[in-house]
């Protein structure tokens, strides 16, 4: 029996969920496709097949056009790109609210975001916030009980492509779709990226653009990735989750924290992840130095209690 899947503004936890939205005022809307392998595996989206391949091949190009300077300039991209920008900002700051930022910081870290190529803010945050609400149930965009390989990767090359789908996408992310720049960022997310290759050409040449375009890109996308697969497929379970959650430490280490996913799917608004001093959070940690600088409030941390391990909401 599929679940139920609602438009929200937030999928924080089952008791902070706001009510649907009036289907009624949107009769006239695009119907939104139906989510999973059993609805999307019978077509292949070519386009993004073919830009999948190229960057891999990239990738692999890379490895022979090797520098120093490639390397720092793909380092520092990364930890803009991946942790601040899809761990601290799309997942932990956009999706789930588990703090906040003023609205000028807030705008430069979801254009790093961009820069992993996973689409625009509209888009993740919506997708994001239907995976919370259908985890591992019918309708889930990315589940491995549909394929491991499904969960990895399969999901994006096959199917209907959502990613271009801004007004679609919107009824998942309503905050988002208020706000101009969103909007403008989700229709155009690929610039910010094309005008960094251009910055790396002229900064470090062709070795700079190989490394810090095509590898980063495709090792940033496996990384996140292997959050939607390997995280609810193997690891520990710390609370029983009405999903497949697990907490991975090597996923965790390759991801700046969103491998401790089992406490993630436990405690959604929480802006820390990783709930034993063990357990390495990158991304909190910069949260933290945020909030230590001034630059970040309303910072929401579960609290945990090793004598009952259950979800016990976060303060």
């Amino acid at each position: 029996m599929p679940v139920e899947l609602l438009e929200t503004t937030s999928v924080a936890d089952t008791a902070e969920q706001p009510a649907a939205h009036s289907a009624g005022s949107r009769a006239s809307a695009k119907a939104m496709p139906t989510l999973g392998r059993k609805a999307q595996s019978g077509s292949v989206s070519f386009i993004t097949t073919f830009f999948m391949v190229v960057f891999h091949v990239g990738a692999i190009a890379a490895l022979f056009m090797f520098t120093w300077k490639a390397l720092i300039l793909s380092a520092i991209l990364w930890v803009f790109a991946s942790n601040i920008g899809i761990g601290m900002c799309y997942h932990r700051l956009l999706t789930h609210r588990g703090y906040h930022v003023p609205k000028w910081l807030e705008y430069i870290m979801t254009v790093g975001a961009t820069l992993s190529l996973e689409g625009g803010p509209i888009f993740w945050v919506g997708m994001h916030r239907i995976h919370h609400q259908l985890s591992d149930h019918e309708g889930d965009p990315h589940t491995p009980t549909e394929g491991g390989w499904w969960a990895h990767i399969g999901w994006i090359i096959c199917g209907v492509s959502l990613n271009a789908e801004t007004t679609l996408m919107s009824r998942y992310a309503p905050d988002l779709a208020k706000d101009r720049f969103y909007v403008w960022l989700s229709k155009y997310h690929w610039i910010p990226l094309a005008i960094s290759g251009l910055l790396l050409l002229a900064i470090g040449g062709w070795s700079a653009v190989m490394w810090g375009v095509f590898l980063r890109v495709t090792l940033g996308l496996h990384a996140t990735w292997l959050v939607n697969s390997a995280t609810h497929m193997w690891g520990s379970r710390r609370f029983p989750t009405r999903d497949h959650s697990r907490n991975s430490w090597w996923v965790a280490l390759l991801t700046g924290g969103e491998g401790w996913h089992n406490n993630h799917h436990a405690h959604p608004v929480s802006a820390r992840h990783g709930l034993r001093w063990y357990e390495v959070d990158v991304n909190y940690y910069g949260i933290w130095l945020l909030k230590r600088v001034g630059l970040a409030r309303d910072v929401r941390v579960a609290q945990y209690d090793p004598s009952n391990p259950k979800p016990a909401g976060v303060a």
